[in-house]
């Protein structure tokens, strides 16, 4: 095998890439891209660095000389206009190359609302890269209300980065609570009070309907009739993977570009990692949208390049910071059909553990980042302590790894 060539230039191409140079592959490695930068971390997008407490060189995964010395090709603004199968070869503006393995990690976009929403209005603007973050910035530093459309992960980020940077801030949550999707009750009311406590206003179970304004949005129009004054809004409802490259090439789309348990396309020579993806989880397939899902998939993949044959096990975590607070999970909250509650000894350290059954499957952590690794291996290693057992105070966390005496 003398090339490989990856399509995106994110978390999941960056880790394929690297990877492959670590397992001692000999041959051409070139990483397409389309932002104009080399890879770069996207978390922070939505807090240090929209709180201009970060830099954007400080964002790169490496500087341009790591790669240089490493023999690895970034080609920081080329994005594949087309894969010919046939052929094995990739086609981008100024001509074409060949492959023996190509790797889409081609990432996902942004949810974007109707036009005859917006309305063409300026001041609406989505967060998932640095141009996006950048022209949010530049936007807070002259505005004084922001209304944020989604109270998940992300929106809620943006929601308290904006509140720390003075603005008065409004969430607006179409389903019945925050976080429906990714988190349990309880958790979601510790999150709501926290942002209640900054100023934060929240309406939950009510939808946009109508911007207002001439040229520049000045509100929202609710569902329930209210409206809701701001200068800009920022929608955070979502992302869809970036599959259209793939659909044209005849690959199997849905829900993301469909993967077998090795991460294979039904393509041989052509492999999809990161928030592009799905791959068979639990008898099912699944999408993942997280760094951990990014980096352990990209990883296997690399290994299977280089003839692993390896399947490919997830083991979800996720974390977001809001304030000086931060939430951490391990596994799929929703598996679950029951769950307990454990305070630890800090006042404001608090989880959440999760059951199907008597099997763990889940656990939100607030601010207490041992009680999560604890979580998180037990969850890995197929542990199963007592619920009660969980929520006993009393409890060593730490000597339930041991398992059963």
């Amino acid at each position: 095998m003398k090339n490989v060539v990856i399509v995106g230039a994110g978390l999941a191409g960056y880790t394929v890439a690297n990877q492959l140079r670590e397992l001692g592959f000999p041959g051409c490695i070139t990483i397409h891209g389309d932002e104009g930068i080399l890879p770069y971390d996207r978390p922070p997008l939505s807090k240090r660095y929209l709180a201009g407490t970060g830099t954007a060189p400080a964002l790169l995964f490496r500087p341009e000389e790591y790669y240089q010395a490493r023999g690895i090709n970034v080609q920081c603004n080329s994005p594949i206009l087309e894969i010919d199968r046939s052929r094995r070869r990739v086609r981008f503006t100024d001509g074409e190359a060949p492959y023996d393995a190509l790797v889409l990690a081609t990432g996902a976009e942004p949810c974007v609302l109707p036009s005859e929403m917006t309305r063409g209005l300026s001041g609406v603007l989505t967060l998932r890269s640095l141009a996006d973050a950048d022209a949010i910035s530049k936007l807070f530093d002259s505005v004084q209300s922001v209304a944020v459309i989604g109270g998940g992960y992300i929106g809620l980020e943006v929601a308290a980065t904006a509140a720390e940077r003075g603005m008065q801030v409004t969430v607006i949550e179409a389903a019945p609570r925050i976080l429906q999707r990714v988190a349990s009750e309880p958790t979601a009311n510790y999150i709501r009070a926290l942002h209640r406590s900054h100023g934060v206003v929240i309406y939950e179970g009510v939808r946009p309907t109508r911007f207002t304004g001439i040229d520049t949005i000045s509100g929202v129009i609710l569902s329930d009739g209210k409206e809701i004054s701001a200068d800009c809004v920022i929608v955070g409802v979502g992302i869809v993977p970036r599959t259209n490259l793939a659909k044209a090439a005849g690959l199997e789309v849905a829900n993301g570009i469909v993967t077998n348990s090795m991460c294979r396309t039904q393509d041989c020579q052509i492999w999809a990692v990161g928030d592009c993806a799905s791959f068979p989880m639990n008898g099912r397939q699944v999408r993942l949208e997280n760094v951990g899902n990014a980096i352990e998939m990209a990883e296997c993949v690399a290994r299977n390049i280089m003839g692993a044959r390896q399947e490919y096990i997830a083991h979800p975590w996720f974390w977001s910071d809001q304030y000086n607070t931060r939430l951490q999970i391990a596994g799929l909250v929703h598996e679950r059909d029951s769950m307990v509650a454990r305070r630890s000894g800090s006042n404001d350290a608090l989880s959440h553990w999760y059951f199907a059954g008597e099997r763990l499957v889940a656990a939100d952590v607030i601010n207490d980042p041992k009680t999560y690794m604890i979580a998180k291996r037990l969850i890995d290693s197929g542990c199963a302590p007592a619920p009660e057992v969980i929520a006993d105070v009393r409890t060593n966390l730490k000597a339930l790894l041991k398992g059963p005496k």
